[in-house]
């Protein structure tokens, strides 16, 4: 059997490649070898999150897997049909149960009945998106266009236990082309200031609210709807989260606390992110510039025609999630940096 050939230390070289390479092979039923996972990185191969995404979508597919172990480089899965069903998963670290989702989601789409899931790891992770933005961005977006899923965060996980808890659902879906240009005029700000018990005397999320608050009503002249949230977990952590909904869109963001970083300080870094999304007039984060281009392959796939989308930024990220989808889907990107950053997808 013809593998498909992915070199995973292109582009930025790391676990997204596996991720898209993984849940493409499932959706187009061809097999594929990746080698060189995350050679660059301080500790390569394959990692605990990396890993469950790889074994969750084998089963859903029946695939025959080589190299499927931690620390693994070269990895080889040959899918078979993608059936839907339950996964019970446990990354068994603080990794991040939205990327596993991520890559899940994708495969999901073409599975033959509704797939029921359930997670434990990491839900507010460094170098990730959270599962709020998972949830209340991503799936959001992704609703325009047919996808049929939701997303339910029962208890939270920070680094370094982890130990939170998500479920989800998701229908097989018949996803639309996208022409995602305009983001039109802001309508409302919300977002989630999220801390650890222990953290409860020191006022950490009262201290994020007050800053994005007052950031959110300087810039915008909007009152924002910002809580406040304490919760039980196994290691200490905060967070914040900022959505901002518009016309034809949602876009957000984010930051995470780490030791001897206040609580002032998170906030502003997140007021800082959504300043220049607003500012640019985009239609998608920098974090959904990515994520999108599975889907805007398969839109353009299904409906015949051209997706277009306006990014804030085309991220490494975003140039090698494009590599990868045109190994395996009959599609063409394009990017157009003049002005704006408008990716466009077309069927081959």
């Amino acid at each position: 059997m013809d593998l498909i050939e992915i070199d995973g230390s292109y582009g930025e070289g790391g676990g997204q490649i596996i991720r898209t390479a993984i849940a493409l092979a499932a959706v187009s039923g061809k097999a594929c070898r990746i080698d060189n996972i995350r050679i660059k990185r301080r500790n390569p191969g394959l990692q605990a999150q990396h890993l469950t995404a790889v074994n969750a979508i084998g089963k859903l597919c029946d695939a025959e897997i080589k190299g499927n172990e931690l620390g693994s480089t070269e990895i080889e899965f040959i899918p078979h049909e993608i059936k839907g069903g339950s996964l019970s998963l446990n990354v068994g670290t603080a990794g991040s149960t939205a990327l596993v989702l991520q890559a899940i989601m994708m495969a999901a789409t073409h599975c033959e009945k509704a797939l029921d899931i359930k997670i434990t790891g990491g839900t507010l992770n460094k170098w990730a998106p959270s599962v709020y933005y998972l949830n209340n961005i991503t799936l959001s977006l992704l609703r325009k266009i047919g996808y049929i899923g939701n997303i339910v965060l029962h208890k939270h996980g920070f680094y370094p236990k982890g130990g939170g808890l998500v479920e989800a659902r998701i229908e097989p879906s018949n996803i639309h082309a996208m022409q995602w240009i305009k983001s039109g005029k802001v309508l409302e700000i919300s977002g989630l200031c999220l801390a650890s018990t222990d953290l409860q005397d020191a006022k950490v999320a009262e201290r994020m609210q007050k800053i994005a608050r007052q950031g959110v009503f300087r810039e915008f002249q909007l009152s924002p709807k910002i809580k406040t949230e304490y919760v039980q977990s196994e290691s200490t952590g905060c967070g914040i989260d900022i959505l901002a909904v518009y016309e034809n869109s949602v876009m957000g963001a984010n930051a995470i606390g780490e030791p001897g970083k206040r609580a002032e300080k998170v906030a502003k870094e997140a007021l800082d992110d959504l300043r220049e999304i607003h500012n640019s007039d985009a239609c998608l984060d920098r974090h959904m510039a990515d994520q999108i281009i599975p889907y805007m392959a398969l839109g353009t796939i299904n409906d015949k025609k051209e997706s277009a989308v306006k990014v804030l930024e085309i991220t490494e990220h975003a140039r090698t999630n494009i590599w990868v989808v045109e190994k395996f889907l009959p599609v063409k990107f394009s990017v157009d940096e003049n002005n704006k950053i408008i990716i466009k997808c077309e069927k081959t």
